[in-house]
């Protein structure tokens, strides 16, 4: 009897761990097999990854600003181009379009056809300050003297147009590694007192003008490189009929570019004043006929027509804003079917950034 309960305990102990021994198997079973849904589960989380992924390149993207640098074309003639640059912080903004001026530079990639950047490869900018009176002191490296002499006034006037788009800088002061410069150091050019929009930009010469009585004006020009289109300005000395100013900018602008510039006339010859211009608060009213339009029935004025008034007359420090008008016209529409029912601003073809 006593073995014969013995045999049995023997028996019930056995059964206990088979059974144990079943419920572990079934148990790790389980945890080496997924769900049937996992695998959908795991991908709709690559695919919310994926997402996220996309999304932050978007943003990446996204982050970017216009800015206005003056590069150098394939004529040779130095020219604002507008380009998407990473934003920054807006204490770093006239530093940074100087470092998108430097060959070999950030801006290789983003260069458009046929131009180039001027500042010479390598060049560092170690530094820039605002002073209160508007005079803005950039210091470069070394590097910075590796220019030609004859792209020597490009190099100015790259800088000095790119720096004094921001409306707090009217002029540009240079130094190299820290020291003061009172002439830049390859062909001589006098920079003590700075340089400024002042100086000129792609100067044309001319002998046929009495440069005593005449004054120094940069007209804005379109043109075009490969399906490129773009401006230039283009320094040159006007006669100034009985001190008006404007009327021999208008009447400049109206003959045209000439030989010397490799660009587009893009005003009818049979145009002409209707009246004298009129500066109030900023804004220059200008009357024309109606050889200006050029669809008549619509009072359609070209594009180029009006980029190129406002581009060059806004460069005269008390014009802000040109309203262009047309005689027995009364409104004006632009190329896009848009009405001009206010004056138009430089801002609506250039961005404007201030430090």
């Amino acid at each position: 009897m006593q073995k014969r309960g013995i045999v049995y305990l023997s028996l019930l102990m056995s059964l206990s761990v088979i059974l144990a021994g079943c419920f572990q198997g079934e148990q790790s079973v389980e945890e080496l097999d997924p769900p049937q849904d996992a695998e959908a589960v795991n991908n709709q989380e690559d695919a919310t990854n994926e997402s996220d992924t996309e999304a932050d390149e978007e943003n990446m993207e996204s982050e970017t600003v216009a800015r206005q640098l003056f590069l150098v074309d394939a004529n040779g003639m130095v020219a604002p181009q507008t380009l998407e640059l990473p934003s920054m912080d807006s204490k770093e903004v006239a530093e940074q379009a100087l470092q998108y001026l430097v060959k070999d530079g950030p801006v290789t990639q983003l260069l458009p056809n046929g131009f180039q950047a001027i500042l010479p490869a390598g060049t560092e900018v170690l530094g820039l300050s605002l002073q209160e009176d508007g005079v803005v002191i950039v210091d470069v490296s070394s590097e910075f003297e590796n220019y030609e002499a004859k792209d020597e006034l490009k190099v100015l006037q790259s800088m000095t147009y790119t720096l004094t788009q921001f409306d707090s800088v009217d002029r540009v002061q240079l130094r190299i590694n820290g020291q003061p410069q009172e002439e830049m150091p390859v062909n001589g050019t006098p920079i003590a007192d700075g340089y400024s929009r002042a100086n000129g930009i792609n100067l044309v010469e001319t002998d046929t003008v009495d440069l005593l009585d005449s004054k120094a004006v940069t007209l804005y020009y379109p043109t075009e490189y490969n399906e490129n289109q773009y401006f230039v300005p283009v320094t040159q000395y006007l006669e100034v009929d009985n001190n008006d100013l404007y009327s021999s900018i208008v009447q400049a602008l109206l003959k045209g570019p000439g030989y010397q510039v490799n660009a587009t006339h893009v005003f009818n010859t049979e145009v002409s004043l209707a009246n004298d211009p009129t500066l109030n608060g900023g804004v220059m009213e200008l009357v024309f006929s109606q050889e200006i339009l050029q669809d008549m029935e619509k009072g359609t004025i070209s594009d180029e027509v009006m980029e190129t008034l406002v581009l060059t007359l806004t460069e005269q420090q008390a014009v802000e804003a040109v309203q262009v008008k047309v005689e027995d016209v009364e409104q004006l529409f632009n190329e896009n079917g848009e009405v001009y029912n206010e004056p138009v601003t430089k801002n609506s073809f250039t961005p404007m950034d201030k430090l």
